[in-house]
């Protein structure tokens, strides 16, 4: 039995090879609603999304894009549940660029975020799924002479007493079969594929090395080219000798281009190579020269004032004057790169007719395409997007206004001959190019009556904008997760104080979230120890959600909260609730021999609704905790004087290391209700926990992240 995603008895293809027969599916793609009847021999296609061939396969076009976080398992498991598909006959392709069949129904237009993929997808992959699965049934009722309500369907197989056909044997006949408008789809007590743990599509390509990413394509001809950005945010080329760079072997030319200096050359190596021999002058005229330092100043004076208030409940002012007792706190976040394993990358390379193939694992398809088609000075209609998978992003990948896309174009465009070029960032050209989680600073204040309740609270943030153009105006992502989302004050405020400096920003794994569940879970956490509150009680006092009490409750069940600990080992809990999903974590640490946190376990209670895929969401619990615990611990860049970003690559900017990687137990709430994300809700809560652990077994509060700093309290 051939694994889902492969073709059956294939021959191991070469790189080459596997390069020319990946990306965009050409095959035909009807919007639902449209009569199969009439058109020539083929597969049964009768939508965008799925399309069964005579040889038995089923393909589902994914209109995400998979950079290890499994939306192509997860849409091809609700197609294929609703289809009642054996597992095995299942593969995968990425669908084109075409917001009219593939938007995402939550943006508008095609894109992969906010952990939408599963969410925005359900109903429309169930539906698409039992459509086909509608039209199988009635060719096969119309074959046999028999009422379709009489056909069963199982693990692909189309049956009816001892008769039986693939869905395969009947194509031919399905296609002449009417697309039902409004297919029945099934309840959950009839899924057989969703919630289980089927293997991951693209399992086999990935372990064999057949699975394309950007940086793997090689096209007849290509030349490939790296950039030399300016050292600070906002400067400019002035002038560059390149006579160094051009004597290098195998470099073939260097150009200027609206985002800094290209060197082009016949492999990496030279190109990189020539651009470490680039004499550049910057025009620093206009570019942003304040430090880390000064950013952090002058928003703690900020975060003084009341801010613009965005959350309200009862009369804050009064409730903190009459406390019994009061307790303030400011926390302090850096900011982060993304670090994507693999950096932004992608091949245009021109085609006949004048047009353009781009590949590259787009995370705004069509956005993209649209920029880079502006660039090339083409229509739209001659661009074509492969689509590739892409080796991570938390965000990297999701520029609203096509960042590295027209950079790439404009690069593609300036060396001028008639080849495929492949624009590469190196890690240094991600980790100092911007685009970070910003610079944020919360200031909390809490009162408490005689009692040790909770009568107060008051949250300040000051942070830059996430979204672009929005320079002095606030948007949620800013105070998005603040305490009052999640728990239940008698008297709550949250201010924000937008902030505006030259240093560009984006979505990081978990937005706001990122920092607004550590200031909230860790104040909440010393507001409830200060009043003389068990953690896990004192929350669940706070919160009138009934999901979010019953993975509070399930994950201190799992750690045994309140059992008696060695006297070096200390537990600490937090809970947030991001892009619908609700996440409970306990960890169990340790004071390590470098004098920070040494993480031993970390129990985790989910609820994202109908859980499609258990183990991938089990991965992205694991990924998330990875990822948020290395940030937090050891993780942040720095602007010196002058603007010059301190760290380069991952000697300076620190993750995780494998040893240092928890034991992780997650406990997965079972739901009815309509999937949530699972991508980001992972990461907010662990460095609150962690901190809350170390708070109870060291006494020192962690107000400024990364841990490794020395000026925590």
């Amino acid at each position: 039995m051939s694994a889902p995603g492969t073709a059956p008895n294939a021959p191991r293809a070469t790189r080459r090879e596997a390069i020319a027969g990946s990306g965009l599916v050409i095959g035909l793609a009807l919007p639902f609603g449209r009569a199969a009847a009439g058109l020539p021999a083929g597969p049964l296609q009768p939508n965008a999304f799925v399309r069964i061939t005579p040889d038995n396969l089923v393909t589902v076009l994914i209109k995400h894009v998979e950079f290890g976080q499994g939306p192509a398992t997860g849409l091809t498991t609700i197609v294929a549940d609703e289809l009642d598909a054996d597992w095995a006959q299942m593969r995968m392709e990425f669908s084109p660029a075409n917001d009219a069949l593939y938007k995402n129904l939550f943006f508008g237009t095609m894109g992969t975020g906010g952990s939408t993929a599963m969410a925005n997808s359900w109903m429309q992959l169930r539906h698409a799924g039992a459509a086909a699965r509608a039209m199988l049934v009635a060719a096969a009722a119309k074959r046999w002479g028999v009422a379709a309500a009489e056909i069963k369907v199982s693990k692909g197989v189309v049956s009816h007493g001892r008769r039986r056909a693939s869905f395969g044997a009947l194509v031919a006949d399905a296609r002449s079969m009417p697309v039902p408008d409004k297919p029945a789809l099934k309840s959950p007590d009839q899924f057989t594929l969703i919630g289980t743990d089927v293997p991951r599509v693209d399992s086999v390509a990935k372990s064999s090395g057949t699975a394309m990413f950007a940086m793997d394509v090689a096209r007849p001809g290509m030349v490939t080219a790296v950039i030399a950005h300016p050292p600070a945010f906002g400067a400019t080329l002035g002038a560059v000798d390149d006579s160094a760079a051009m004597a290098v072997p195998g470099v073939l030319a260097v150009k200027t281009v609206p985002q800094g200096v290209a060197v082009y050359a016949r492999d990496t190596f030279a190109a990189m190579k020539g651009r470490a021999a680039l004499r550049p002058v910057w025009d620093m005229a206009k570019a942003e020269t304040r430090s880390s330092d000064a950013f952090f100043k002058s928003y703690a004076e900020a975060t003084k004032a009341p801010g613009v208030e965005t959350k309200k409940v009862g009369d804050v002012g009064a409730a903190l004057a009459g406390a019994a007792k009061t307790l303030e706190a400011v926390y302090y976040f850096p900011f982060l790169a993304h670090a994507p394993m693999e950096p932004l990358d992608a091949v245009i390379e021109p085609v006949e007719g004048g047009g353009y193939d781009i590949w590259m694992g787009s995370q705004f398809q069509v956005g993209e395409v649209t920029a880079m088609a502006k660039v090339l000075g083409v229509p739209m209609g001659k661009m074509r997007l492969r689509q590739l998978y892409a080796g991570g992003s938390f965000g990297r990948r999701a520029q609203p206004d096509s960042g590295f896309a027209t950079e790439a174009a404009a690069v593609a465009k300036a060396y001028g001959a008639a080849v495929p070029v492949k624009h590469m960032w190196t890690r240094e050209n991600d980790i100092r190019g911007g685009r970070y989680r910003p610079i944020t600073v919360h200031r909390l204040a809490g009162g408490l009556d005689a009692a040790g309740n909770i009568v107060a609270w008051d949250q300040r943030v000051a942070c830059q904008p996430f979204s672009p153009g929005k320079s002095g105006q606030i948007d949620e992502s800013m105070h998005e997760g603040t305490g009052p989302d999640d728990y239940s004050f008698a008297n709550a405020r949250v201010g924000v104080s937008p902030m505006a400096n030259g240093v560009p920003t984006l979505w990081w794994r978990s937005v706001g979230h990122t920092h607004t569940a550590y200031a909230t879970e860790a104040f909440l956490d010393e507001l409830l120890a200060a009043g003389g509150k068990d953690a896990v009680a004192g929350r669940l006092a706070l919160m009138k959600d009934a999901r979010s009490r019953a993975v509070v409750m399930r994950v201190a069940e799992l750690a045994k909260w309140g059992r008696t600990l060695p006297g070096d080992r200390a537990l600490g809990m937090a809970f947030h609730k991001s892009f619908g999903t609700r996440v409970a974590q306990i960890a169990e640490l340790s004071k390590g021999p470098d004098g920070l946190p040494k993480v031993h376990k970390v129990w985790v209670a989910v609820d994202c609704g109908t859980p499609i895929n258990p183990n991938i969401i089990r991965a992205q619990m694991e990924g998330g905790i990875g990822y948020g615990l290395g940030h937090a611990l050891y993780a942040e860049l720095v602007l010196g004087e002058g603007g010059h970003v301190a760290q380069g690559n991952f000697d300076t900017y620190r993750s995780l290391r494998i040893h240092e990687m928890p034991d992780v137990e997650v406990s997965i709430i079972a739901s009815t209700a309509s999937p949530s994300g699972v991508g980001e809700p992972g990461l907010p809560p662990i460095a609150p926990a962690v901190a809350n652990a170390w708070r109870t077994l060291t006494g020192k509060s962690v107000r400024r992240l990364p841990f490794v700093h020395g000026d925590n309290a």
